[in-house]
């Protein structure tokens, strides 16, 4: 290789980071590229393209410079791969959904998809579980939880994103007989184990390390339950859930070393707990402190971001609260609600009217130093940050702003 086009190469690959997967490569939020500008232009970072799309609140991921949008239009659920640079549509895939918003207000999917060792898995709404290949869309395989499992659908439909642990797909799906819990071979579709009598919520798993072993965490609609990934043995459980019938436990469980941090609204807050030898201590656990409705929080330095209160009765506010007391450091009031994305040492917060705003992670204060109206109102999904490029939606459509420093 000539020596301008290795330096290209190791440039690209310094900052170059996928985000194949809900909440990014770690399952936590963080985006740990490099590259970004350090400054926004005065009318905000560059939009290379916008796409109208269906109805939904999925995220997208990107891996291989290609992003997956998915979506509904009509009676269709659509997984739709595209270039991550120009929005080029490269293939396409559709099947049909007859799930219905029982409130009247959105029927597309949920979950955002997953892309892992060649293939594309998602979940829709009404339970259908799919496997594409990555390159060509073609069907590998499909699963119809609600038929075969009795998946519940709950409140909004079913939520969860797939997370893929070696050749387990590993989903909440809140099915009947032990099936709240299922894993399915990510090659053949088949399950491989179920366990859980809980309930579906709307919160996607993780995996951590605790005491030295690989452990699924689940927040379902009773609380967190920590599972072996391989085999579905529950290691333990922590109930944790409003007292109000319309328990809707959203956010993915954060770890920081030997603790998890877990948070919901509705009158329950938060609580963070201490694990040793498969079993739980609690740190601290209360209400008021930090109530996530729907969006998780990201953690910095001992501190957790996030926001704090429910959209729908007097608006959120972003907040930041030390970890291991509970301690609130500061509250921005104003924003309405949204997500919270790290960025190295910035957080992306993109708001549900769909500005996007850029601040040190600061224990001392909240302080921009950048601001643009990227998207319209409803903007809910989680942003995929992914090679420097930021691929969000609201309502209507996705759009990719560029936030690389200029060469």
């Amino acid at each position: 290789m000539k020596p301008t086009l290795l330096l290209l190469a190791l440039a690209f690959t310094l900052h170059a980071e996928d985000w194949p997967q809900f909440l990014g490569p770690r399952r936590d939020g963080s985006y740990a590229g490099t590259g970004l500008a350090a400054r926004w232009p005065a009318d905000g970072p560059k939009i290379l393209w916008r796409k109208n799309v269906g109805t939904g609140w999925s995220g997208a991921t990107v891996a291989e410079g290609k992003a997956i949008l998915f979506h509904r239009s009509g009676n269709d659920e659509i997984v739709e791969c595209v270039s991550a640079a120009s929005g080029k549509v490269l293939w396409k895939h559709s099947y049909g959904s007859d799930y219905r918003d029982q409130f009247g207000k959105d029927n597309g999917p949920r979950s955002t998809p997953a892309i892992a060792d060649g293939r594309v898995y998602t979940m829709g709404a009404g339970g259908v579980v799919t496997a594409l290949d990555f390159k060509t869309g073609k069907a590998l395989w499909r699963v119809d939880t609600a038929r075969q499992f009795r998946a519940s659908i709950g409140f909004f439909g079913l939520a969860c994103s797939p997370l893929v642990h070696g050749k387990n797909l590993l989903l909440n799906i809140g099915g009947e007989n032990n099936a709240g819990i299922v894993a399915f071979d990510t090659r053949s579709g088949k399950l491989r184990w179920k366990t859980s009598t809980d309930n579906t919520s709307y919160s996607s798993p993780m995996i951590a390390k605790l005491d030295g072993q690989n452990r699924a965490l689940f927040f379902t609609r009773a609380g967190l339950e920590a599972v072996a990934p391989d085999t579905g043995k529950t290691i333990f459980k922590f109930p944790w859930r409003p007292a109000i019938q319309a328990s809707v436990n959203a956010a993915t469980p954060l770890v920081s070393g030997n603790w998890v941090f877990i948070s919901t609204s509705y009158g329950k807050g938060a609580a963070v707990l201490a694990t040793k030898d498969d079993a739980t201590e609690t740190v601290w656990a209360r209400d008021g402190v930090m109530s996530n409705q729907y969006a998780t929080c990201v953690l910095q330095d001992g501190h957790l971001y996030g926001f704090h209160g429910r959209a729908d009765v007097g608006g959120c506010e972003l907040r930041c609260v030390e970890l291991k007391t509970g301690t609130v450091k500061w509250s921005q009031p104003g924003l309405q609600s949204g997500t919270v994305t790290l960025a190295k040492e910035d957080l992306l917060v993109l708001t549900e009217r769909g500005e996007l705003l850029r601040a040190p992670a600061n224990p001392a204060g909240f302080r921009p130093t950048g601001r643009a109206q990227i998207l319209g109102f409803n903007t809910r999904a989680y942003p995929a940050l992914a090679n420097g490029l930021l691929i969000a939606r609201d309502k209507n459509q996705f759009i990719c702003a560029d936030l690389r420093q200029a060469e």
